[in-house]
């Protein structure tokens, strides 16, 4: 079982792990293989689901960059979703979904019922499973490049979708994420401000200065370790500051909502609220919204409550003004 869920998942492709790399959970493929059954599963009756591959840039760090195959393409694996009942013969919009989590992936269990969602509403999506996302051996898990390469990756999803589906809109092109996933979409848009026509980040890691001034000892040896960054913040400020969203805030032409939450025990609403008032210092045209200790704290509107789906139906009204008319 666990050499055919290898195989499924792809972690085979991907090498041996660098020096110094973690001790990640050996079933890890396992469980992402069953996963690729669950969306199936899950979606199946609304939806045309495929995992695909695409190829990124290559490593960022490369424990023998002499070595055969050192500068190859990085894989990446991703999830493709198309309703079954969009109608092909015209141009259609796209969403691009980054999971959260710094070393998570698309999960079934915490995104399935907000996928659900975006195929009712008629939106093609496409969710990478970028460097350093868990499920694909510690090789793969090793290569995270937080806010680094990890962008590229994204953006190429976008990309490969426009490649592959002559239906899709590349004038409607929206990106989605909460936590982790909507500082990838932070960085994305002011990456490649003419690429996307709207976004929404939920929550988002927004200064890795200010967060890392606020998180724990064992968070910040993430940032620290070896095979990532391999400095901390006190050695190289400048470095955490080129990887922070709310350095580069003057770039942003995308339409963009932000919501927060007071309560938020992982995303402090300090953090978020630094980033919207640095927006607005430059002058910028955003829609935000506070929300004041809405239950569920750092997960309050990717749940299944009343409060949830109403904070959520903001999202879609705000993204159907630019991908929907």
């Amino acid at each position: 079982m666990r050499a055919l869920a290898l195989f499924l998942s792809g972690a085979v492709i991907f090498g041996q792990a660098p020096a110094a790399a973690p001790q990640v959970n050996p079933n890890d493929p396992v469980l992402k293989a069953l996963d690729d059954v669950e969306w199936r599963l899950k979606l199946g009756d609304v939806a045309d689901v495929d995992k695909i591959a695409y190829t990124s840039l290559p490593p960022a760090h490369n424990p023998n960059p002499t070595g055969p195959g050192a500068g190859n393409p990085l894989i990446i694996r991703a999830y493709t979703f198309i309703p079954k009942k969009l109608d092909r013969s015209k141009k259609q919009p796209l969403l691009v979904l980054a999971h959260q989590g710094i070393h998570g992936n698309v999960s079934s269990d915490e995104l399935g019922h907000i996928m659900r969602e975006l195929m009712e509403q008629g939106y093609a999506v496409i969710a990478p499973d970028y460097r350093g996302s868990s499920g694909y051996g510690a090789g793969f898990y090793s290569q995270i490049d937080y806010g680094g390469r990890e962008i590229d990756d994204v953006f190429a999803a976008r990309q490969w979708m426009l490649d592959r589906y002559g239906f899709l809109d590349a004038k409607r092109v929206g990106m989605i994420g909460w936590s982790h996933g909507g500082f990838i979409t932070l960085m994305n848009v002011l990456e490649h401000p003419d690429a996307y026509a709207v976004a929404y980040a939920g929550v988002p890691v927004s200064d890795l200065v200010l967060r890392l001034g606020y998180e724990n000892e064992q968070y910040r040896a993430l940032y620290s370790a070896p095979y990532h960054i391999g400095k901390t913040v006190r050695d190289d400020i400048k470095e955490y500051e080129r990887r922070s969203p709310i350095t580069w805030v003057s770039r942003l032409q995308t339409p963009l909502l932000i919501h927060t939450n007071t309560n938020d025990e992982d995303v402090n609403v300090v953090e978020v609220e630094r980033l919207i008032t640095a927006l607005k210092a430059e002058g910028k045209q955003f829609e935000y919204k506070v929300y004041e200790n809405a239950p569920g704290g750092h997960m309050f509107n990717r749940l299944d409550t009343d409060l949830a789906r109403q904070s959520r139906r903001e999202i879609y009204q705000f993204l159907a003004k630019y991908l929907l008319q």
